[in-house]
């Protein structure tokens, strides 16, 4: 089946739209939930990053891992920090470094958020081997578009 330019420009033929509103269902589906622990969808995946650790957590890691610059990130932090959920300090080997360390809130707060996933997972409309494969390809995307245009 060949291409045509007028179908090519129209809305549901864009993978890039097709992602985009899946992205905001997505994050839609999390509100309420996360709304029972006052935490924002960017908030959760920070704190995801968080518990993943086992010590303090440079900024600049926090940010590379979520595709997050420091300008975004750092209202971020005082928000949790607000929350006493984080605590934000300079890195003494390093002052240059700022190392943000989960409070026994933020540690006890994973206790409560570990139902979300179980909560989300069965809206998905997915198997455990569907929702892999699309991660997987998710993935796959990401690298591709991060690694830039392909060579001529």
């Amino acid at each position: 089946m060949s291409s045509t330019p007028a179908l090519d420009l129209e809305l549901d033929h864009q993978l890039c739209f097709a992602l985009y509103d899946a992205s905001r269902s997505v994050i839609r589906a999390y509100g309420p939930l996360l709304s029972e622990l006052n935490l924002t969808y960017p908030q959760y995946i920070t704190m995801l990053v968080l518990w993943e650790a086992p010590d303090a957590v440079p900024v600049g890691a926090i940010g590379s891992r979520l595709h997050l610059d420091t300008s975004t990130l750092t209202p971020l932090l005082k928000r949790l920090e607000s929350l006493e959920l984080v605590r934000r300090e300079r890195d003494p080997a390093d002052e240059r470094r700022v190392l943000v360390s989960l409070t026994t809130a933020g540690v006890e707060l994973r206790e409560r958020a570990t139902a979300i996933p179980c909560q989300i997972a069965p809206r998905l409309g997915l198997d455990r081997a569907e929702e892999e494969r699309l991660r997987n390809t998710l993935r796959q995307i990401t690298r591709a578009l991060d690694a830039g245009p392909p060579s001529p």
